[in-house]
C-alpha cells in the first residue's frame, strides 16, 4: 500500500518578477515559475551568481513583491499579506536561514538561537531551554555560552540553522547555506540540514551556486533565463556547471 501524499506546504504559481535595465529593456529575472514543496521535502534551486535565485527566495520570503503570480504557504497567499498578518507569516510560518554573517556577534550561541522565540514573547529562560536540544542535535551543545564571533564558519552556519528552526516553522528558506564553507564543512552542514528538516517535517528550499548542495535534495532545479529546469543531483565540478548553465 503506497504512502499518502504529503501536504504541499509551499505552492508557487506563475510567479514573475521583471526589472528594467539601463537600456530600457525588461529583464525577466523570474518568469512565470511554478513548483511545490511538500512537508519534509528539500528542494534545491541551483544557479550561478546573477541567475536570479536570491530574487526568487526573497519573493517567497515576501521581502520582495512579485509582479504577477502567487505564493501559497499552507494554502494562504502570502503575496496578499500586509501589516500584522505579514509579520505573523515571518515570525510563525517562515524560517529564514541567511548567510552566517547576519548573526549577532555580541550574543552567546544559545541567546542567538533563542532570538526568534523571544520575539514571540517567550520568556528568555524558557526560550533558551527550548533551543538547547536543537543546538545539541546540531553538535553545538558544548558551545552554548560561547560568543558567536568565536565560532568557526561551519559552526556559524549550524547556528544560523538552529535560529531559523527554533520556532518550528512550516517552511525553511536557506540562502547559500554552504557559501563560505570548504567541501568537508559543507557536507556536514548539508547533511544536518536535510536530516533535521526531514525529521521535523519542515518543507525546505535552498538556493545555491554549489552543485554539491543538490545531492541532498529530493528535487533539484536550475534557474536559467528566469525559468526552472530539472537538474540531475550530481556533485560535478562547479566550473563545469557554470559553463553548462551559462
Amino acid at each position: 500500500m503506497s504512502e499518502p501524499a504529503r501536504e504541499a506546504v509551499l505552492e508557487v504559481r506563475n510567479l514573475k518578477k521583471v526589472y528594467a535595465t539601463g537600456s530600457g529593456d525588461a529583464l525577466h529575472v523570474v518568469d512565470r515559475v511554478s513548483f511545490a514543496v511538500r512537508a519534509g521535502e528539500l528542494v534545491a534551486i541551483y544557479g550561478p551568481s546573477g541567475s536570479g535565485k536570491t530574487t526568487l527566495l526573497k519573493l517567497l520570503a515576501r521581502v520582495l513583491e512579485p509582479d504577477e503570480g502567487s505564493v501559497l504557504v499552507r494554502g494562504r497567499d502570502v503575496t496578499r499579506l500586509a501589516g500584522p498578518a505579514l509579520d505573523g507569516y515571518w515570525l510563525n510560518d517562515l524560517g529564514l536561514m541567511l548567510q552566517a554573517t547576519d548573526l549577532l556577534p555580541g550574543l552567546t550561541v544559545q541567546e542567538i538561537a533563542a532570538v526568534r522565540l523571544i520575539e514571540r514573547r517567550v520568556r528568555r529562560r524558557e526560550a533558551i531551554g527550548r533551543v538547547i536540544p536543537l543546538l545539541e542535535r546540531l553538535d553545538l551543545g558544548e558551545k552554548l555560552t560561547e560568543l558567536a564571533r568565536n565560532l568557526s564558519p561551519g559552526e556559524r552556519q549550524r547556528l544560523a540553522l538552529a535560529k531559523a528552526l527554533s520556532t518550528e516553522p512550516a517552511l525553511l528558506l536557506a540562502d547559500e547555506p554552504t557559501g563560505s564553507l570548504d567541501r568537508e564543512r559543507a557536507t556536514v552542514v548539508l547533511d544536518l540540514l536535510a536530516e533535521v528538516c526531514r525529521e521535523r517535517g519542515t518543507a525546505t528550499l535552498i538556493t545555491t551556486h554549489d552543485p554539491q548542495a543538490t545531492t541532498v535534495a529530493d528535487q533539484a532545479w536550475t534557474l536559467r533565463d528566469g525559468q526552472l529546469h530539472e537538474r540531475a543531483r550530481t556533485a560535478g565540478p562547479p566550473q563545469a556547471a557554470s559553463r553548462t548553465e551559462g
